[in-house]
């Protein structure tokens, strides 16, 4: 089975805990307008590997994953559009006790799902936006894909980081903030932490190089101290949610029949 890969970064530190091996995958449905990457979108472009080739690069640096606490993240692009080439690497790391964190927005082949929770330690999920408007007008697609990919979720058994790029003019507030985590609010219980990452323009010349409009052009770069701080109320939106939520579970045990409590 052969997939299509973007580009392979080895001995990466912020994808994930550890060091790891990222494989960006080709492809992508998303057409987010602070995409540094666009080249990763097209379908028909990239590297041919096969899954034994895959596994066979993430051998070579298992003795740094196994001391860091690393492993192997599949990122893009979007790696949930090659579903089946993806089980397959999956199930071969798998096999050979390489942790495996999937760096997604949550948009592919919905019948690859299963298998692909199933398979991994760790989802770094990529929320775009809140609003079902802005979303179609930033990201190019209706969120219906993410509501799918969070039902999904429920039943996920491994690690959940959540990750959202903000932009400077459109999610740079405490209401946005506020949204994000109601978007989210059906796993929060599930998320270890979120992640706010500033939008940057490191892409901008891949845009001109490939004779592409980039919207964001005019936009400045986001204030990391400023977007940090966003971080930290969310994180502790987060905290208190899941706090709030032990308490609500405590409060009706401690409430129900004996039967009950001893289940």
């Amino acid at each position: 089975m052969i997939g299509r890969i973007h580009s392979i970064e080895t001995m990466g530190m912020l994808d994930g805990p550890g060091i790891r091996t990222i494989f960006f995958l080709q492809g992508c449905p998303l057409r987010c307008i602070y995409c540094h990457n666009p080249d990763s979108q097209r379908y028909d472009s990239g590297q041919q590997m096969t899954a034994e080739q895959i596994v066979a690069m993430a051998l070579k640096y298992k003795e740094y994953y196994d001391a860091s606490g690393g492993g192997v993240t599949f990122s893009g692009g979007e790696p949930l559009v090659q579903g089946p080439f993806l089980i397959k690497a999956m199930k071969g790391l798998k096999a050979s006790g390489i942790h495996i964190a999937l760096d997604t927005s949550g948009y592919g082949q919905v019948e690859s799902y299963e298998q692909v929770l199933a398979l991994a330690d760790m989802i770094l999920l990529d929320v775009k936006h809140f609003d079902e408007q802005h979303h179609r007008k930033m990201i190019g697609v209706s969120m219906k894909g993410l509501d799918i990919f969070l039902k999904k979720l429920k039943k996920f058994k491994g690690r959940l980081w959540v990750r959202h790029v903000m932009v400077p003019g459109y999610t740079d507030n405490a209401y946005s903030v506020d949204q994000l985590f109601e978007r989210i609010k059906p796993v929060a219980h599930k998320v270890e932490k979120i992640e706010i990452l500033p939008f940057h323009q490191l892409g901008i010349d891949k845009y001109r190089e490939l004779g592409l409009d980039y919207k964001l052009k005019e936009t400045p770069e986001m204030d990391a101290d400023i977007a940090r701080g966003f971080e930290i109320y969310i994180n502790q939106k987060l905290k208190n949610y899941i706090a709030q939520r032990v308490g609500d579970e405590h409060y009706f045990l401690s409430q129900a029949p004996n039967e009950v409590c001893s289940m």
